[in-house]
Formats: structure tokens, C-alpha cells, sequence
């Protein structure tokens, strides 16, 4: 079925006619007129024929076992709403975890490639700080070497 509990579609009095003619119903057909209230209202039109009560009992009866009936099946439809609720919010709290952890999962990930380029940032300041220092320390080396031309050329 696709509601639960089942939805049928029955002609009462005409299954009525039909079980008061003889009609023997097979198992699952009796299952339906009994869910369907049926087989009770046979039953209680057969204590009236027998002059066991009234119809206006039998009906009354009748009313009191279909209100019962009808709110055990409301009851049913209420813990079959209240479990799919409680499974749509297991769903959407494991949706959420989910996505907090691939959130965290990026953040990490942007942090550690963050940190990579800082590191290489400065890494290639101290490069850089590194050539212009030997540059400027070669310099005055050069110059030495030159006085020592001039001091060899005069000579």
C-alpha cells in the first residue's frame, strides 16, 4: 500500500448485501470487511433479527466500535508521522555533522595552505635578504682588489 495504515475504498452496503446473501469471503477479504467495520455490522443485524436488541442499540454499538476503531487507526497514523519526523531530524542532524566536518575539513586545509605561502613568503624575504647582503659584503671586497692592481701597476 502506499499509505499506512492502507486506504480502501469499500462499498459498505453493497458488502454488506453481499455476506448477508451467503457470500463466504476469503481470508484477506474478510480481513478488509472486519478492518472496515463490515463483518461487525453483519453481526449486530444478526443479533437483532434474533431479537437479542434493537436497532437503535445495534447502531449505537456500532457508532461506539467504529469511533474506537477509527481512533486506534488515527493513533497508528500518529506514531507512523511522529517516527518519520524523528527520522527526518536523525537525517538533517547527520547532514549538519556531516557538513560541519567538511567545513572543518576545508578550513584546516586553507589554514595549512595559508601558513605554506607565508612560509614561503618568507622564505624568499631571507632569500632575498640573503643575496642583497652578500652583494653588498662582496662590494667592499672588490674594492680591496682593485687597490692591489693600483699598488701593483705602480710599482
Amino acid at each position: 500500500p502506499n499509505t499506512n495504515p492502507a486506504t480502501i475504498t469499500l462499498d459498505f452496503e453493497r458488502a454488506l448485501h453481499w455476506l448477508q446473501t451467503g457470500a463466504e469471503p476469503s481470508d484477506t477479504v474478510r480481513n478488509i470487511l472486519s478492518r472496515e467495520g463490515v463483518l461487525m455490522k453483519k453481526h449486530l443485524l444478526g443479533g437483532v433479527a434474533k431479537g437479542a436488541f434493537t436497532e437503535e442499540e445495534a447502531d449505537r454499538k456500532y457508532e461506539e466500535w467504529m469511533a474506537n476503531k477509527n481512533k486506534d487507526i488515527e493513533s497508528v497514523k500518529a506514531a507512523e508521522e511522529e517516527k518519520e519526523r524523528a527520522e527526518e531530524k536523525a537525517r538533517l542532524d547527520a547532514e549538519k555533522k556531516a557538513n560541519q566536518a567538511r567545513l572543518d575539513e576545508l578550513a584546516k586545509k586553507k589554514a595549512e595552505e595559508v601558513a605554506a605561502l607565508e612560509a614561503e613568503k618568507a622564505e624568499k624575504a631571507a632569500a632575498e635578504e640573503a643575496a642583497k647582503a652578500p652583494a653588498v659584503e662582496e662590494a667592499p671586497a672588490e674594492e680591496p682588489a682593485k687597490e692591489d692592481n693600483k699598488e701593483e701597476a705602480a710599482e
